[in-house]
């Protein structure tokens, strides 16, 4: 079961957005340390590469097997989702099935706002992790591109 941020060990896709954008998103929320609380979880649960916290920031989990250009990608995950929390963007697509599935077991689960909004983040990213993406999904994902420039 791939993890609620897991990235595929593969190369990865070319994000829609320029990474200029992306990285400016990531600084202007900030990365912080995890405190020791969000480290136990993340000792807990290895396969979570990271997380948009309630204080908006960006937590990376120290124990994940990614390597620092995926831990990139994370970040850039979830920044996008800060920005679509901040922003009040809920998307308003279906998950397929398939998606609907990957997220089995996580917290995703049971927050389906959250999964799509990881949707939406990954695919802009290039993020590998995310297949299969609808129309309705893209265009969506577009729409929200012209909202970060």
């Amino acid at each position: 079961m791939p993890g609620l941020l897991d990235i595929a060990q593969e190369a990865p896709k070319t994000s829609l957005l320029q990474s200029s954008y992306l990285e400016n998103l990531v600084n202007s929320y900030g990365i912080r340390k995890p405190y020791k609380s969000e480290l136990e979880f993340f000792k807990k649960r290895p396969e979570v590469a990271g997380m948009a916290t309630e204080d908006s920031k960006i937590i990376l989990n120290p124990f994940s097997s990614n390597n620092p250009q995926e831990q990139n990608l994370v970040a850039q995950n979830e920044a996008l989702r800060l920005f679509m929390n901040e922003n009040k963007v809920n998307p308003d697509f279906s998950l397929t099935k398939e998606q609907k599935s990957m997220f089995k077991g996580s917290e995703y689960e049971t927050d389906e706002q959250a999964a799509k909004q990881s949707i939406i983040a990954r695919f802009l990213t290039g993020d590998p992790s995310v297949s299969n993406v609808t129309k309705e999904q893209k265009d969506y994902a577009n729409t929200l591109k012209m909202k970060i420039k």
